[in-house]
């Protein structure tokens, strides 16, 4: 099982990015995965959950900002992040399952200044 987390970057505030999970060794459209973030000296932050059949729920505080979606022909999990806040500079992680415990991958980091 692997996670392969890319896209963060350093963006100003009000911007935007696209994360982007690649997911391999296990069969992908079978899985729901999780979007969660976390800055030092925290826990993880949860940001949101798909499902198998494109059900989404988000933390109250990201609704409306991020979206969480899947592709399952590309193995992957995408987080789409709008109008960035300092707020939001945090590592993010995608995680196999809908709770935080499961196995994720390294991190992307995603810094929110100007």
């Amino acid at each position: 099982v692997q996670l392969v987390e890319s896209g963060g970057d350093l963006v100003q505030p009000g911007g935007s990015l696209r994360l982007s999970c690649a997911a391999s060794g296990f069969t992908f459209d079978r899985f729901a995965f999780t979007w969660a973030r976390q800055v030092p000296g925290k826990g993880l932050e949860w940001i949101a959950t798909i499902y198998t059949e494109d059900r989404t729920v988000y933390g109250d505080s990201m609704k409306g900002r991020f979206t969480i979606s899947r592709d399952n022909a590309k193995e992957t999990v995408y987080l789409q992040m709008n109008s960035l806040k300092p707020e939001d500079t945090a590592v993010y992680y995608c995680i196999l399952g809908s709770t935080l415990r499961g196995v994720r991958g390294q991190g992307t980091q995603v810094t929110v200044s100007s």
